[in-house]
């Protein structure tokens, strides 16, 4: 059964995707040099568009989808909008459990933890059917993440507290795959020396990935999403990411990296529409080996990201809070 503390935060996000108000931060609009089809809607599978130094532009506002050749990425079944003309929130907008529903109808995984992954293998270890979601990094596995003894262990009792720890449920940042696969959309914006990702879902979260040649720092102080730095091998931009936070959470079940931990990511814009992007694990003290998952991203082209604040109204620490007895 779900805690009240969850079924509050599912009522919340609920509320906040079916209020007019809200959803008219801003108006539609959509930006210049897009190639489109004639009837004037955005043609998703133009070829990607590339800047001025002729590296592929990955910039826009962009949602995550199954895959780019299901019924589902081709204008029928639009995660935040009602068809390709309209890319983006709207009174046809799927609510949040639809949004972070699996490939295939599987469960909804919410941010506090919801009933996403239950009785999916013991010891943690859930196959995933061929879809990494926010809810299962692991999800592209058939015998999901592999977790180091200790590391399923400490899954499966997350998992059976609803995934109360998540930093998403504490207004704390989610970490780089829970935002990477949020059904919030996510905006790129890019320069010739750096990539700015701004991630609706987890309270506008920036992250800045260097392009400009600097390496890595060594033994930085730990950043919830760490330190990025990236580089061009062809058509596809390679992010490494060191210097994370101890006991991070790479989904919502609870699936952990560490300081010692490094996220590889390649995004890769295969159309105008869409954008492939592999994130790499490579943790040895939480996995017996790295372990890659795969998301798609399709273009909202008309979109804009509303503004979204998480408030802990539960924090005790709080100026003129009753202490807890």
């Amino acid at each position: 059964m779900k805690s009240l503390k969850s079924i509050a935060y599912f009522v919340a996000v609920m509320v906040l995707v079916a209020s007019p108000a809200v959803m008219a931060q801003w108006p539609k609009h959509m930006p210049g040099g897009l190639i489109k089809n004639a009837d004037g809607t955005v043609n998703l599978d133009a070829p990607a568009p590339r800047m001025a130094d002729g590296k592929p532009d990955l910039s826009g506002v962009w949602d995550v989808v199954p895959c780019i050749d299901c019924p589902a990425a081709r204008g029928g079944g639009r995660g935040r909008g009602a068809a390709p003309a309209e890319q983006g929130r709207g009174a046809n907008a799927a609510p949040p459990a639809a949004q972070a529903a699996g490939a295939g109808g599987a469960p909804a995984q919410g941010a506090a933890g919801a009933a996403g992954n239950r009785g999916r293998g013991a010891g943690g270890q859930a196959g995933g059917g061929g879809r990494a979601t926010m809810g299962n990094v692991g999800g592209d596995l058939p015998e999901g993440a592999p977790y180091q003894p200790w590391a399923a262990e400490l899954v499966k009792k997350r998992m059976a507290d609803n995934s109360k720890d998540n930093p998403d449920a504490h207004c704390l940042p989610l970490g780089i795959a829970q935002m990477n696969a949020h059904p919030f959309p996510r905006k790129v914006i890019q320069t010739p020396t750096e990539l700015l990702l701004i991630y609706e879902g987890s309270g506008t979260t920036v992250r800045e990935i260097y392009l400009d040649g600097r390496a890595l720092p060594k033994d930085p102080e730990p950043w919830w999403n760490g330190y990025s730095v990236g580089h061009w091998e062809g058509d596809t931009l390679v992010v490494e990411t060191t210097g994370l936070m101890d006991d991070g959470w790479l989904d919502v079940r609870g699936s952990p990296i560490t300081n010692a931990g490094k996220i590889t990511e390649r995004f890769r814009r295969v159309k105008q529409g869409y954008l492939e992007l592999e994130e790499t694990i490579d943790d040895p003290k939480v996995y017996t080996k790295p372990f890659t998952a795969k998301l798609f991203w399709r273009l909202s082209a008309d979109t804009q990201l509303i503004e979204f604040v998480c408030l802990d109204k539960d924090a005790s620490h709080y100026v003129g809070a009753t202490p807890p007895k």
